[in-house]
């Protein structure tokens, strides 16, 4: 098949990517041993059928999520809209065809959630598989449940994306994509190796770039109707992404390589290695076309020829087809490093037991989080990008709110990866230190730094209001009924304060120690909560709502009070919080659990109300200059009116209230 005729006809695309994905993965499974069943003597073997059937399954997951988020990221950014908002008529094509990739995502994870689980039990299909098997598997297993919630969430997405007409559903859907494609992250080689954390955060900044790079590419190749025009415009738009996706993937390829080799020459020695410069060179080869992309495509796509941008569109889509074969050939693949920890407090937190808590040990022993501070770099970078460009036009910025933000995103990578974090499972105090210092510190600072004022003032307006662009988007996400439900006072409050102690007096403390999944969601919330809670009292970017400024010193007097009651319920508390935990963990050293929780209650207590301090502070501060601009606006309109020969409206209310109050006292008879 000629490349002309792909191009003439682009629904072969989807097919040769697929034929391509499955006989690179089916190649290299059976080159890398992943297809040969591991056997051991006088335990019962699956047969051959699930060793072929099961990455086979793995492989239409991964292909499905490439496909749906792709196509979903292509109506969101890649796709012009109507005169009044609403989708075009390419984006709706779009939509509808990412509806079906989902429910194919959907049936490909059912099918992964039944023969993983004949996988677990060594046994030929027939004997396993039943109704009540299935079921308790996808409910009570972890691996079960990661493959099974991500189906669920792909089978929303298909609904969404069949029944929605409006660019908001085609964002929410996109959304819940991308979150479909995280829970098998967690169920993997990176959850079983050492170091899991560091592994398994690098697989998510692994896994999602791919996802985005990959579908949206593909989603250009084989939608790329309309007028060259606007696909120009939609590959200019895609190449920063891709870019940015490049980079990241490289960098946290590097990461997981580190975390399941224990030695370089294992790249050459072992079929694990082998598999991995397999994927590296795909992954160089679909760099390089994308770097073709650029310098020959672009421009002739500018000239109005479409065939040559089709034609690398094209080669790079079935280079990323290939990439996702080999990398289900590697998941199938054993790792060279062992997957079981000897000792049992290593299983539990991921690394062993560290040494007893001192400053020394604290500021030497990180724990990096390759995910948090990727996410902490890549703000800082955004911000002061921000700041170059409006320095490059004239304008001028406080390098103070400069500071502000760069101090917080500083903050965040010292609580989630200095010794903070390498100490927070093992003692209660150590967590509610970074607790503080990621639901109130980092907050107030980024609040402060004024982010998205910053971000109005940088980023430049759309031409076209067929395309809207960041600014656009941003606001409209301000002016949104989300932004608005959120922003309510009595509403932040709740997220700030009642969502703590819902954390620490249910179970949901414990499960975030133990699983790194919901120990990422845990971070996220407090971060997420905190800066909306400061955002509504002290924030200087533009929002929703307009607050009082009473109503601001009484919401924080009230969470002052709240989060002081938290401390003292954990000091007097006779009881351990995720007491398992804590006898499974078995610290030879340092304070009981108890007495624990009880110095972390007195850390909340004590440490806790200064920040709340400091809001007050910067509050009043806000109060004062508030009501000195209000001054300042009446004086120069009293100053017009004069000039003008014509008493101040405001004054002559003012004046008229007065009388109105004189003349009724008039009437009240003695």
């Amino acid at each position: 098949m000629s490349m002309q005729s792909v191009v003439r006809r682009p629904v072969l695309v989807p097919v040769g990517t697929v034929l391509v994905a499955a006989a690179v993965g089916a190649a290299l499974l059976w080159w890398g041993g992943g297809a040969v069943p591991q056997t051991v003597p006088g335990l019962p073997d699956p047969g051959p059928t699930t060793a072929w059937i099961l990455p086979a399954a793995r492989l239409g997951m991964q292909v499905g999520a490439v496909i749906t988020v792709g196509l979903l990221l292509a109506v969101v950014m890649l796709s012009p809209r109507d005169d009044e908002g609403r989708l075009s008529a390419l984006g709706y094509r779009r939509l509808r065809a990412a509806a079906f990739s989902a429910a194919a995502w959907a049936a490909a994870s059912a099918v992964a959630v039944c023969y993983t689980l004949v996988d677990l039990f060594g046994l030929p299909a027939a004997q396993v598989l039943s109704v009540r098997a299935v079921l308790h598997f996808a409910l009570s297993v972890a691996l079960g449940q990661a493959l099974a919630l991500s189906g669920v969430l792909a089978l929303l997405v298909a609904l969404i994306a069949a029944r929605s007409l409006r660019p908001g559903g085609a964002l929410a859907a996109l959304c819940i994509a991308v979150a479909a494609t995280i829970p098998p992250v967690f169920t993997g080689h990176a959850a079983g190796s050492g170091n899991h954390q560091i592994a398994v955060s690098g697989q998510l900044l692994h896994v999602i770039p791919v996802t985005l790079w990959a579908g949206g590419l593909f989603a250009l190749a084989v939608t790329a109707r309309g007028s060259t025009a606007d696909l120009a415009v939609a590959v200019r738009r895609f190449s920063p992404l891709a870019l940015a996706c490049l980079v990241v993937v490289g960098a946290s390829g590097l990461v997981s390589a580190a975390t399941r080799l224990s030695a370089p020459a294992e790249l050459l020695t072992t079929r694990y290695g082998q598999l991995l410069l397999v994927k590296i060179a795909a992954l160089a080869a679909v760099g390089v076309a994308g770097l073709l992309h650029r310098r020959r495509s672009m421009p002739a796509l500018c000239a109005g020829r479409r065939r040559p941008f089709l034609r690398v569109a094209v080669v790079e889509t079935l280079l990323f087809a290939a990439t996702l074969g080999a990398a289900v050939a590697l998941s199938r693949t054993p790792a060279p490093l062992g997957e079981v920890e000897e000792d049992s407090t290593a299983a539990l937190l991921g690394f062993p037991m560290p040494p007893p808590l001192s400053i020394e040990t604290v500021a030497r022993l990180w724990l990096p989080d390759p995910l948090i501070i990727a996410a902490a770099v890549a703000a800082a970078g955004l911000y002061l990008a921000g700041v170059w460009r409006l320095r490059r036009r004239g304008d001028t910025w406080p390098p103070a709110r400069t500071a502000l933000w760069l101090a917080g995103c500083a903050v965040i990578v010292i609580a989630t990866s200095s010794g903070l974090a390498r100490y927070g499972p093992v003692l209660f105090a150590v967590h509610m230190v970074q607790h503080l210092l990621l639901m109130m510190v980092a907050p107030i600072l980024l609040v402060l730094a004024g982010p998205v004022t910053l971000a109005l003032r940088a980023l430049p307006p759309s031409t076209d209001p067929r395309w809207p662009g960041p600014r656009e988007w941003l606001q409209t996400a301000l002016h949104s009924r989300v932004s608005r439900a959120l922003t309510h006072p009595v509403v932040a409050l709740a997220l700030y304060v009642v969502s703590l102690y819902v954390l620490y007096f249910t179970g949901l403390y414990e499960l975030a120690v133990r699983s790194h999944a919901a120990h990422l969601a845990m971070i996220g919330h407090f971060l997420g909560v905190g800066y909306l809670f400061f955002w509504t009292v002290i924030g200087i970017d533009p929002a929703p709502r307009r607050v009082p400024h009473p109503l601001k010193a009484i919401l924080v007097l009230i969470s002052m009070v709240l989060h002081a009651f938290l401390g003292v319920a954990l000091m007097q508390s006779g009881g351990v919080l995720a007491a398992d935990w804590w006898t499974a963990l078995a610290r030879p050293w340092g304070p009981t659990p108890l007495q624990d929780q009880r110095n972390a209650g007195g850390v909340a207590w004590s440490f806790g109300e200064l920040p709340t301090v400091i809001v007050l502070g910067a509050l009043m501060l806000q109060w004062i200059r508030a009501d000195e601009r209000e001054a300042r606006r009446r004086d120069r309109a009293a100053d017009r009116a004069e000039a003008e020969g014509r008493e101040d409206d405001e004054l002559a209310a003012y004046n008229r209230m007065l009388a109105g109050l004189a003349e009724r006292d008039r009437q009240v008879p003695r």
